[in-house]
């Protein structure tokens, strides 16, 4: 079958590559029918991770059932299904209390695992014809059958509950302020959660304009551009003092306001990894929280300093303690929001497709990967249909 295989730093192709096969009796075979491009991918396809070239992409998946283990009782042949980022087992204690993203069974010696990505166990990408699915009773989620909502119910592998999961870690409520730091796919569905969580004030900074004006059009957002001033200051100046809520859906490759914009989209050498992190501790207010979905590593190779490529981060710790602020990290656990945020898309009480730039087919993952990673005007979330 094709598969989007990594072969270095800035180079990935679509080659043949085995069909998996069932493993055990709790396993289930998907007809991919809609993967996607993560931002996370980008940290494997830059070289800024330890990925070895032949890992199998693809982390965002949903497909068809083709062929079902003994062992398996709620699935058959022909369900249409999505899968969380996370691979989980279901049963240790971690999965039982809820947190699926930090399984101890899956991945020896790491609580956590997932497909195609580095260091998250031997799971094989879906950004391929065909996937495996362990423990699949547990992973599945069941969608209503034909092709109904296919861009919305592809995001519920990890952007749209990603997004949720970090307005859940700032402890939203309705009628509050939160301010969103970065307006790619994460950081869009964490304001357009917002809005159906019913925040009063919301607001975005990025410095793509595309990306902003989605945050307005469809979160009811006010964007705030982080080339033309403080962002800072200027969510202040609009809001007349600090948000209540923050969230950071950038991470560790956040860029610096105070560097020189150049020419470039994008540009490492204006990487800042605790810029973000200290800019929400400025403008959010006493006693609020901080949701941190937003990627950081224990180690960068590619890092800006030393410091940083041992995954340490100057931040401002004594601020963060005279505030009494709060914050929660950490990847989301899928499946404690993927069948609700399914209902809400199912009764059209939610559209997180306007996110969706591009439906592309397999052949053309090198393109969009490289496109995708020079933060071009107008690629915020790329699907791929084999």
């Amino acid at each position: 079958m094709d598969a989007v295989v990594y072969k270095g730093p800035h180079d990935v192709a679509v080659e043949e590559v085995d069909e998996p096969e069932l493993e055990s009796p709790n396993d289930v075979l998907i007809d991919i029918t809609t993967t996607a491009i993560c931002g996370s991918d980008l940290h494997m396809y830059e070289g800024r991770t330890s990925a070895e070239p032949g890992i199998v992409f693809g982390h965002e998946n949903m497909g068809t059932v083709t062929e079902v283990g003994e062992g398996v009782e709620t699935l058959s042949e022909g369900d249409r299904i999505v899968l969380p980022f996370n691979v989980a087992c279901g049963h240790c204690r971690n999965c039982e209390n809820g947190f699926t993203g930090f399984c101890t069974n899956v991945n020896p010696g790491f609580a956590g695992g997932a497909y195609g990505y580095v260091a998250m166990g031997p799971y094989k990408g879906g950004q391929a014809e065909k996937l495996r699915v362990p423990y699949a009773d547990f992973n599945a989620l069941k969608l209503p059958e034909g092709n109904e909502h296919e861009d919305s119910f592809a995001l519920l592998a990890d952007i749209f509950p990603t997004g949720w999961h970090g307005t859940e870690l700032a402890g939203l409520q309705p009628g509050e302020s939160i301010a969103i730091f970065g307006a790619g796919p994460v950081g869009l569905m964490a304001a357009y959660s917002a809005r159906i969580k019913g925040a009063a004030e919301i607001y975005v900074v990025d410095r793509v304009e595309s990306r902003l004006d989605l945050a307005v059009e469809h979160c009811d957002a006010t964007p705030i551009n982080f080339e033309e001033a403080d962002p800072v200051e200027q969510i202040k100046e609009a809001h007349g003092d600090g948000v209540d809520r923050g969230v950071d859906a950038v991470g560790y490759q956040a860029i610096d306001p105070d560097t020189d914009p150049g020419d470039e989209a994008y540009d490492p050498a204006r990487e800042n990894p605790a810029v973000v992190l200290n800019q929400l501790i400025q403008v959010v207010r006493a006693t609020g929280q901080l949701g941190i979905p937003g990627l950081y590593v224990p180690s960068d190779p590619g890092a800006p300093d030393e410091m940083a490529a041992q995954g340490r981060l100057g931040i401002d710790f004594g601020k963060l303690f005279e505030k009494g602020l709060r914050l929660g990290t950490g990847q989301c656990n899928v499946k404690q929001y993927n069948r609700q945020l399914r209902d809400l898309i199912i009764e059209g009480r939610a559209d997180p497709s306007f996110v969706v730039s591009h439906r592309v087919g397999l052949d053309r993952a090198p393109e969009m990967y490289e496109r995708f990673d020079e933060r071009e005007e107008g690629v915020t979330k790329v699907l791929l249909e084999p």
